[in-house]
């Protein structure tokens, strides 16, 4: 018996990832997991912005070059953006939003079976019913907590089509990490479309971490972004008392400007940001942050792009994502006049060049230090990984390192972003 062959190409956020994962894994048993040339290639696509929806259609034309006899299936986020009639994707054969990935052998069936166009909306479901085993060839795997969004930000399509906020109780979350840990994943880290609405009987995300954090033979927990207004005293409290938990906080600002805020609709202020980034120093004075930001929301002039600008200095982010703001139909903001592209990019450039200067500092102050680096990945006598609170490191040594091992690494210098350092444990230092 021949067997049918199912690839899969993914885009956009973490949850995204756990998505494929999971539909990878409930593939597998069926089916053969495999890019050489696959009967259907399912694209996990993302709608969050125009550059997010250009790679998918680049990837599909490419797919129907390369695999010119494959189905090819759009899923997820852009598949339900294309039901709303918010954008079109002619690329596909066949079309399943969100709520078919924990059904995705039965999209594989309609695909094998010749169907094409979109298939019907159904229901969104338990995510109890969701779980993944992580992902190939990784040393860290994303545990999906929570999904949808009740936050109605101007420019954002997720509540469109990710719809409202619904969370995974406690006791499934506490099953898959178990599960993960055991299949050797050393670290986790918990994702979502918006984790500060995490909700499940009366758990939070507080108890989430305290539950999660006790997994015996977990190594590392890592919060993905979280929203300003989740910092409460319980949250901070559950991050600081347990050793595995990572002290990196990712915590989108998208603006430095009050005004820009409230026409994004993000509901709270610039001084509401930095009291969170405050609270969480005092209680973990070793935090580091990371931040997303948008240039060019309508209305952004000079002095609030300045704003952006001080709040990056102010904070002194590790890690930045800089994007450029593209109106995407459907939402209130496309109905607003765009800063032109032109100012977008200068003032894209602009913040970068200020974040390579704050950054100097923070990394600048790890050498001479010795950090335990989580190692995952090895080329000839050079390792890379990252540091308990998100430093990425490259490193010499002569041993053979186990990847997913931590590894005792003295720093002794800098390279962009990137430190670089050598095995403590190496041979020649016996």
């Amino acid at each position: 018996m021949v067997s049918v062959r199912i690839a899969l190409e993914t885009f956009g956020c973490r949850v995204n990832q756990y998505e494929s994962d999971m539909m990878r894994d409930r593939l597998a048993a069926s089916y053969e997991i495999s890019g050489a040339a696959p009967d259907v290639v399912l694209v996990n696509a993302c709608t969050v912005t125009a550059l997010a929806e250009r790679k998918a259609r680049q990837a599909a034309r490419r797919i129907r070059r390369t695999h010119p006899h494959a189905t090819i299936v759009l899923i997820g986020c852009l598949a339900d953006a294309v039901d709303q009639g918010t954008t079109r994707f002619d690329e596909a054969d066949l079309l399943a939003g969100n709520a078919w990935k924990p059904h995705v052998d039965e999209v594989v069936r309609s695909a094998l079976s010749g169907r094409t166009g979109l298939l019907p909306a159904r229901r969104l479901g338990d995510l109890a019913e969701e779980h993944s085993a992580g992902p190939v060839d990784r040393v860290r795997a994303f545990l999906k907590i929570q999904d949808g969004c009740h936050r109605s930000c101007t420019y954002c399509r997720t509540t469109q089509v990710r719809g409202p906020s619904r969370s995974k109780p406690l006791a499934a979350v506490r099953a898959e990490a178990r599960d993960l840990v055991d299949a050797g994943f050393p670290e986790l880290v918990l994702t979502g479309i918006n984790l500060a609405e995490y909700a499940s009987d009366e758990h939070r995300l507080a108890d989430v971490v305290d539950a999660v954090a006790a997994t015996a033979g977990l190594r590392r927990l890592r919060l993905a972004s979280l929203n300003p207004e989740a910092f409460g005293d319980d949250l901070i409290r559950a991050c600081a008392e347990h050793s595995v938990v990572s002290p990196h906080v990712h915590i989108p600002l998208q603006s430095g400007d009050d005004e820009v805020l409230r026409a994004m609709q993000r509901g709270y202020s610039v001084r509401d940001y930095l009291e969170a980034v405050d609270r969480i120093r005092h209680c973990i004075p070793h935090a580091t942050f990371g931040t997303d930001l948008i240039v060019g929301f309508p209305g952004e002039d000079e002095a609030a792009f300045a704003g952006t600008v001080r709040c990056v200095e102010t904070v002194g982010y590790v890690n930045l994502h800089v994007f450029r703001y593209s109106p995407r139909p459907g939402t209130a903001a496309a109905r607003l006049k765009p800063v032109p592209s032109s100012v977008q990019r200068m003032r894209s450039e602009r913040l970068s060049a200020c974040w390579e200067t704050t950054v100097e500092p923070v990394l600048d102050n790890r050498i001479g230090t010795t950090q335990d680096v989580l190692v995952e990945e090895h080329r000839e006598a050079v390792w890379r990984g990252y540091t308990h609170d998100y430093l990425h490191v490259r490193f010499h040594s002569d041993r053979r390192i186990p990847i997913g091992s931590i590894s005792s690494v003295r720093i002794t210098g800098r390279v962009g972003a990137t430190l670089e350092g050598v095995d403590d444990d190496r041979d020649d230092t016996r």
